[in-house]
């Protein structure tokens, strides 16, 4: 689907930042209080809550979704986090720099970075890419990141099979998180974060390609997390760490 949205804007106090992304995006700038009942418009953007949030139809009025940058349930709140699960066991413990060549709503990359990673991020979606500056934004007011002077992940916006190709330096690990068909269902939560994704990026046709630059630009490994029911994207890995319903194949140079 291409991104054929609006930029809405409730009050005055949001009105500058609006203007200035709904002339980044191309799009229409709408007020709220006088939206027409149809909408040619599919997705919006709205400054709410303090932060940039991703609204539909339904939640034009109340709600949305925007990058959360605070520990997921049941992750250590210290910094820097201890790396133990099985994203961080496929990264590498000795891993010190780490490309997330397929962002989306940036929660790998934002883990990764609190366990203590140097962190880039790459999105091809201009829409995304305003929610993750968005995101990391807010993430560089966090006192802890504040207290400890972190530079925050670097955000590139673009196709990632050609910035992968133009990298100056080779990164310890880039890290993949396609796209795949979708084949069980979903909770409500992230049926709705992902749908929304899906319907802005459609699937990652291009995935094979994608590993085959991932390959060529890193330094050491290339890290793919996909569901438990697709096929290694690399052929054979060189390890393999199987959760409940997904997996992170290692491929090591």
């Amino acid at each position: 689907m291409s991104e054929q949205g609006a930029v809405v804007y409730a009050d005055d106090s949001a009105l500058f930042a609006s203007q200035a992304l709904a002339e980044r995006l191309g799009w229409p700038l709408l007020a709220l209080q006088s939206l027409p009942a149809e909408l040619a418009q599919t997705f919006f953007l709205c400054y709410r809550d303090a932060c940039l949030k991703l609204l539909d139809k339904q939640t034009l009025k109340k709600g949305g979704l925007a990058v959360d940058v605070d520990p997921r349930p049941g992750e250590q709140h210290s910094y820097p986090a201890p790396k133990k699960d099985l994203l961080a066991q496929a990264i590498g413990k000795k891993t010190r720099t780490v490309i997330d060549a397929t962002t989306g709503w940036a929660q790998d990359s934002l883990a990764l970075f609190r366990m203590g990673y140097q962190v880039s991020c790459i999105e091809r979606s201009p829409v995304m890419a305003e929610l993750i500056a968005d995101g990391f934004q807010r993430l560089a007011r966090k006192d802890w990141v504040l207290n400890r002077q972190l530079q925050t992940p670097e955000l590139m916006v673009g196709n990632a099979i050609d910035l992968l190709a133009s990298l100056s330096e080779k990164p310890d690990c880039i890290y993949l998180d396609p796209m795949f068909p979708v084949k069980r269902k979903q909770t409500a939560a992230t049926r709705k974060s992902m749908a929304i994704l899906r319907d802005i990026l459609g699937d990652d046709l291009d995935r094979a390609d994608l590993f085959a630059a991932a390959w060529q630009a890193t330094g050491k490994r290339v890290v793919v997390k996909s569901p438990d029911y697709a096929e290694p994207l690399g052929g054979k890995p060189s390890e393999s760490y199987q959760g409940k319903l997904l997996r992170y194949d290692v491929y090591l140079k």
